[in-house]
């Protein structure tokens, strides 16, 4: 009933923009169809239910309702409008040659189409999101080789209509990237040179903006970077298939981002949870940078005393304020003694407006000082001031008012053991932070400065997120308040003195 009243209010007001005669279409078109098959996860939405990141299975039946949201979940949605899981039925039919398959595929996509005009009444706000169009459109593409149907062509060109749009475009972000490859492959299916030409002038431009020169990239989390890093692959095969030479530029920033990546992971081989990123992903087919320790100008300290999978590890967040991906974790640390975690952050649950979403993004969630009294200024930048790196000693130094005065932390690393100096100006007292792994037996000491005084600091059971909507509970360590706090991390049932040097 649904799709019938749809349907009428589209042919009433005219809703679904259909391709103009002589304009670009399926059947004139002698375009490759370019299909990207890895990117459609293993599942089978022949059979259902249908399944997306973990979440409980849900029938979705023979009419899909698009405004369903059974989970309360912002990725479930996106994936639900993106047709990725559509794309493994096309795949499927290319494997065992089974009609059903393309069928059920074809049913889906029509359905989608018919169900979801642009700024038609009732539909769901994910439908023409703009990542939901730039995930989908690839998808129909593929579907495009074997069906050839006059609203798959007018659907392929509404999407390269929303994929041009420059008020859609995400310039320096995934998202762009991602709206470049699906305009790239529209340009090539239809042979729309414009299409085509702007994709790559916008690729090239938006990822001088999204990553720097040392690999770093503009979003703030690691996590991300393997994301561009593969997409990227994607793109530069896509240009292949279409004739095109990938951009010397865009390589260049592709291998950039192989050293970001590879100093970010761990000698576990998880990738370092910070920003938005889950903390069990394994990078794959990264090579190993040269160095052991390396500074990124763009916010990152990633050291490590050697290659071995049993090797200690830090992390030291600094550089611009809080954007996109990343996290209010600056002068923030990590740690791992022996491959194992010691110093962790909350890391990253979901993508959910929740209020634990929302504290795990918050300063409280990393290991920071904290001044106490103070109002915290999100979004402030902190600068590394100076940094001596030795073969077994590094220290670094960094400073922001990020809670309206001048905050100072000192950090010196020496083979399994961290020293950390947070230091306020007189008038100020200052609190740091220290969020243990779950299962950590790691020694920490805090002394009030000058004077080395004994600290006891108060502990707390808080939740973190050790995966994509998966908690643990850990301890939280919280110094007294005091003008200069130092704390001392080392090996379990280390014997623990105040330094007397840095």
């Amino acid at each position: 009933m649904r799709r019938r009243l749809l349907l009428v209010l589209v042919l009433v007001t005219g809703l679904i923009s259909l391709a103009e005669p002589g304009g670009p279409s399926l059947a004139a078109s002698k375009g490759r169809p370019i299909c990207d098959r890895d990117q459609f996860a293993v599942s089978d939405a022949l059979k259902e239910p249908v399944s997306f990141h973990g979440l409980p299975a849900v029938r979705l039946g023979p009419d899909v309702d698009w405004r369903m949201d059974p989970h309360r979940n912002r990725s479930w949605m996106l994936s639900l409008h993106a047709l990725r899981w559509m794309g493994r039925l096309v795949v499927e039919y290319e494997k065992t040659g089974d009609d059903a398959y393309l069928k059920r595929a074809e049913e889906i996509t029509r359905d989608w189409v018919r169900d979801n005009p642009r700024s038609g009444f009732g539909v769901s706000e994910w439908a023409w999101a703009e990542h939901a169009v730039a995930l989908r459109a690839p998808t129909l593409v593929c579907l495009s080789a074997y069906v050839r149907a006059d609203w798959l062509s007018a659907s392929l060109v509404e999407h390269a209509e929303v994929l041009g749009d420059p008020d859609l475009y995400r310039a320096g972000h995934n998202h762009g990237l991602d709206q470049d490859i699906a305009l790239l492959g529209l340009g090539c299916r239809l042979e729309v040179g414009q299409w085509r030409d702007l994709a790559l002038s916008r690729m090239t431009s938006s990822a001088r903006q999204a990553v720097d020169d040392q690999g770093v990239l503009r979003e703030q989390a690691p996590r991300y970077g393997v994301y561009v890093h593969q997409r990227l692959g994607v793109a530069f095969e896509a240009m292949r298939e279409c004739g095109l030479r990938p951009p010397p530029e865009l390589a260049a920033r592709r291998t950039a981002l192989e050293g970001y990546v590879g100093h970010a992971t761990q000698p576990d081989g998880r990738l370092v949870a910070i920003g938005d990123g889950p903390a069990d992903l394994r990078p794959r087919g990264f090579p190993r940078p040269r160095e052991r320790i390396k500074v990124f100008d763009g916010g990152y300290v990633f050291g490590r005393s050697s290659w071995d999978p049993s090797a200690s590890f830090y992390s030291i967040r600094f550089g611009p304020g809080r954007q996109l991906h990343g996290h209010e974790d600056h002068m923030g640390v990590t740690f791992q003694i022996g491959g194992r975690d010691q110093l962790v952050e909350a890391g990253f649950h979901s993508y959910e407006r929740t209020a634990y979403q929302a504290w795990t993004v918050g300063p409280t969630a990393h290991n920071v000082p904290v001044v106490e009294g103070a109002r915290f200024r999100p979004g402030t930048a902190t600068r590394l001031v100076s940094s001596s790196i030795g073969r077994t000693r590094q220290v670094y130094e960094l400073t922001d008012d990020a809670y309206g005065v001048s905050r100072t932390r000192k950090v010196m690393v020496e083979g399994e053991v961290m020293t950390v100096l947070d230091e306020v100006p007189a008038g100020s007292s200052v609190r740091s932070l220290w969020h243990l792994a779950p299962g950590s037996s790691v020694t920490v000491r805090m002394f009030g400065m000058p004077g080395c005084r004994p600290l006891e600091p108060a502990a707390r059971t808080e939740e973190i997120s050790v995966g994509y909507l998966r908690k643990a509970s850990s301890t939280t360590l919280v110094s007294p308040a005091a003008r200069a706090v130092l704390t001392v991390v080392a090996p379990a049932r280390s014997r623990v003195t105040c330094p007397a040097r840095w």
